[in-house]
């Protein structure tokens, strides 16, 4: 079961940051997202979600078992080919996670200027995780997460605020 968390930060440039770590902690299998998604509330007040792609994770895995299909039949770089393209085409058609209407209107709740990373976690290594995302401080405006994990969550976040 994937849990759903939102953390709220001053300005979209912050957001960027901790997705872009997250996608380090990802390829590093700290981490498996289902979802991952940016909410930023602009200065005239309007809700923009910005969903990044997920066609590149779909290709490199696509090309990774293209790849080994193709060792066995001795055509490695054709089944690379053939993975990439149907891993890239599964993946930018996937949509599936949170609801963006849902997020919008989480979103209404941010101050102009600010923004949220949304993310539905599969599975994750928290004390390798936590380091990579607490170091921007932020706060946590849903989750589906016990109250003991919400709560560490959250005094990991603020700790980095009063530092």
């Amino acid at each position: 079961m994937s849990n759903l968390v939102a953390i709220a930060y001053d300005d979209l440039g912050t957001a960027q940051q901790v997705v872009s770590n997250l996608g380090r902690a990802q390829a590093a299998h700290e981490i498996e997202l289902d979802d991952l998604v940016i909410v930023e509330r602009r200065g005239d007040g309007k809700v923009k979600l910005h969903q990044p792609s997920m066609a590149g994770a779909g290709a490199a895995g696509g090309a990774l078992w293209g790849g080994l299909i193709g060792l066995i039949f001795l055509m490695p770089l054709f089944g690379m080919a053939i993975g990439a393209a149907s891993g890239a085409a599964a993946g930018a058609l996937t949509d599936a996670g949170v609801d963006d209407k849902f997020m919008k209107e989480l979103g209404e709740k941010l101050k102009p200027g600010g923004a949220a990373v949304f993310v539905l976690v599969s599975q994750s290594t928290p004390d390798k995780v936590l380091p990579r995302i607490s170091q921007y401080g932020g706060e946590v405006i849903h989750s589906s997460l016990s109250e003991h994990a919400e709560e560490t969550l959250q005094e990991a976040l603020r700790e980095h605020a009063t530092a």
